[in-house]
C-alpha cells in the first residue's frame, strides 16, 4: 500500500487557547488525509504496542572469540553465530512486534539507488514481521512500485530538496523526529533509519532490534581509538576528545522514543552549530557519535550490518547483511 503526504513545517510560537485550537485542527486535517493508510496498519492496544522482547540471555557471547561481543556497559555486539534466528523471529512474532524503516531518496539518489534498496529490503529486512517502509523524497511520482508481502507496506512522503547534500543529510533528523511524533510512536514498536545507497544481501532480522541501536563503522572497528575521526573542533557541538566506538550514521534504530531523542539531539546540535557558523566534520554522523558517547546504545550491530565489499579485512564478517552500493559522489552530489 502507498500513501503520499507533504511534511508540514512547524514554526512560530502560539499561546493558550489558540495553540490548542490550531493543534487540534492540524491533527484532524492530517488524520483525515491519512485515515485509509492508518486503518491498514495492524491494530494495537497499549499493552501490545508496549510489549518488548529481550533475548540477550540466549546470546552466545563466546561463539566469536576473535571479535568483541560485549561492551564495557554490558551491551551486546551482535555477530553471526551468536544468536538463534528462529528463536528471535518466533518470539517477536508472538509479541506482534512491528517495525518502521525510514529512508531518504532525494534528487539523483532516487534513480540511482532506491529500487535496489527497496526490493532487497523486502527480501531481507525483518522478514516475517509487519514492516512499513517510509520513503522521504522530493519526487514521489518516481518511487517504484514493488511487490510486498502481507502486513508489509510502503508509504511515500514528500520533503523539500535542499541545495547542498550536507543539508539534506543533516536535516533528515528533523524529519525523522516529526514523523515519529505524528505517526510512528502510535503504531510501531521500533524504527530503523537507513541510508538509501545500500543493498541488503542477507538476513537483517529481529536479532537487530533493541531500545537504542548503533552499528560499528566498518572502516574503524579494528583501529585504535586515536584514529577515530570524531569532530575535534571545540566550537562544534559534536566536539569529542574520547569515545567508545566509531558508529556509522548509515544505520541506526531503536524504540520510537529513543530514536526521536537521538534525532532531536542531532538536529538541535546542528542548528546551534549553524548559528555559530560551524559545520561538524562528518555532519549528522559526528553529532550521532557524540549522542551515543553521552547516551550509550543498548545494542550494537557489527559491521555485518553495514559492510563495504571493498574493505581489505573481511575475515570477521561471515555474513555481509547490508552492503554499501558503489559510490557515485561526483555524479550525485553536483
Amino acid at each position: 500500500m502507498r500513501g503520499c503526504i507533504t511534511m508540514e513545517k512547524i514554526g512560530g510560537m502560539f499561546s493558550g487557547a489558540m495553540f490548542l485550537i490550531l493543534g487540534f485542527l492540524s491533527m484532524h486535517s492530517w488524520y483525515s488525509s491519512n485515515i485509509s493508510f492508518l486503518e491498514s496498519l495492524p491494530s494495537f492496544n497499549e499493552a501490545t504496542l508496549g510489549a518488548t522482547v529481550n533475548l540477550d540471555d540466549t546470546l552466545s557471547f563466546g561463539a566469536r572469540p576473535e571479535v568483541k561481543t560485549r561492551t564495557s556497559w554490558n551491551a551486546p555486539i551482535v555477530w553471526e553465530l551468536m544468536f538463534n534466528p528462529d528463536l528471535y523471529d518466533r518470539r517477536h512474532q508472538e509479541a506482534k512486534t512491528t517495525v518502521a524503516l525510514t529512508v531518504f531518496a532525494v534528487g539523483r539518489y532516487l534513480d540511482a539507488y532506491l529500487n535496489t534498496f527497496l526490493t532487497s529490503a523486502e527480501k531481507h529486512f525483518m522478514v516475517g514481521l509487519p514492516v512499513t517502509f517510509y520513503v522521504f523524497t522530493d519526487q514521489p511520482e518516481k518511487v517504484p512500485n514493488i511487490t510486498l508481502a502481507p502486513l508489509r507496506h510502503l508509504k511515500v512522503i514528500k520533503v523539500e530538496r535542499y541545495s547542498r547534500w550536507q543539508d539534506i543529510s543533516m536535516m533528515r533528523m528533523k524529519t525523522i523526529s516529526e514523523i515519529i511524533e505524528k505517526e510512528l510512536r502510535h503504531n510501531f514498536n521500533y524504527v530503523f533509519c537507513l541510508d538509501v545507497d545500500q543493498e541488503f544481501k542477507g538476513r537483517f532480522g529481529s536479532e537487530a532490534l533493541g531500545e537504542s541501536v548503533a552499528v560499528l563503522h566498518i572502516y574503524y572497528y579494528k583501529l585504535p581509538k586515536t584514529q577515530f575521526t570524531y569532530d575535534r573542533n571545540p566550537k562544534s557541538k559534536a566536539y569529542m576528545t574520547e569515545g567508545d566506538y566509531y558508529y556509522h550514521a548509515a544505520v541506526f534504530g531503536g524504540s520510537c522514543d529513543k530514536v526521536k531523542a537521538l534525532a532531536d539531539y542531532c538536529y538541535l546540535s546542528t542548528m546551534e552549530d549553524k548559528l555559530n557558523n560551524v559545520e561538524a566534520l562528518w555532519h549528522d554522523e559526528s553529532h550521532l557519535n557524540k549522542y551515543f558517547w553521552l547516551n550509550k546504545p543498548s545494542r550494537i550491530l557489527s559491521s555485518e550490518y553495514c559492510f563495504d565489499p571493498l574493505i581489505h579485512y573481511k575475515t570477521e564478517v561471515i555474513v555481509p547483511r547490508l552492503v554499501w552500493a558503489p559510490k557515485q559522489y561526483t555524479k550525485l552530489r553536483t
